[in-house]
């Protein structure tokens, strides 16, 4: 892994203020523009950013910018490194133990059951299986495909539950949302609803018979009163 600089601006900037670096030398060195580095003299740019030393982060020994310093033609050059930092190692296929390799079949066809949206990378990513693998299971081409069984990988093993929501979320982006005949629900037509018991001939007929009584009390009370009359009288 080839060396990068750190912070190539601020160590321009403290180049550019503790040394006396050409703005060729520095720009070569920092990646930059010798017309940017001669902005940074100027302070027409970088007026926000804090030099860095590149000696105390053991990028550059005194001894190099000595010898830059002495010759306009010398290139800086990187100090190397005190510790190694070993590359990390390209991801590939997710080793499965052998003794869990004869459940993979059964995870997938739970996969491909439970989450048709997964794509069949994510599920190779998930069980360490192949494209083909995933194919024939979804086909019923496997070879052992009447014995398979749907099993969660997250109970078997072959990955962990962060991991399955991971890919179910990556696969869901994006997708549209379930219709109601998905879903399993659908809106009752107008005429349906109208045939509903919602009580609106129980309200008339209540009404008649509430119009019907309150007649018959007022006809009580109007033959009550002669009486109340005459007995005054």
């Amino acid at each position: 892994m080839a060396q990068q600089l750190l912070m190539p601006k601020a160590t321009a900037v403290w180049l550019v203020d503790n040394t006396a670096l050409s703005f060729d030398q520095i720009a070569q060195f920092c990646k930059l523009h010798p017309l940017e580095v001669k902005a940074i003299a100027d302070g027409e740019s970088a007026q926000g950013i804090k030099g860095l030393d590149p000696i105390a982060t053991g990028q550059l020994s005194r001894d190099e910018i000595a010898r830059a310093e002495a010759n306009p033609n010398h290139k800086l050059k990187l100090s190397e490194p005190k510790v190694r930092v070993p590359e990390s190692k390209r991801k590939g296929p997710r080793y499965t133990p052998v003794s869990k390799r004869q459940d993979r079949p059964n995870a997938i066809l739970w996969l491909v059951r439970n989450h048709p949206e997964l794509k069949d990378a994510q599920i190779s990513r998930l069980v360490g299986t192949t494209k083909s693998t995933i194919e024939q299971i979804r086909e019923r081409t496997h070879w052992n495909s009447a014995n398979l069984t749907p099993m969660d990988p997250v109970t078997l093993g072959l990955c962990s539950q962060i991991d399955l929501d991971l890919e179910v979320e990556r696969a869901s982006k994006g997708r549209p949302l379930p219709t109601a005949a998905e879903l399993g629900a659908t809106l009752e037509s107008a005429q349906e609803t109208e045939k509903l018991p919602y009580g609106g001939h129980e309200r008339e007929e209540e009404k008649e018979i509430d119009a019907d009584a309150v007649f018959a009390k007022l006809k009580s009370l109007k033959s009550s009163r002669p009486e109340d009359e005459d007995d005054d009288l």
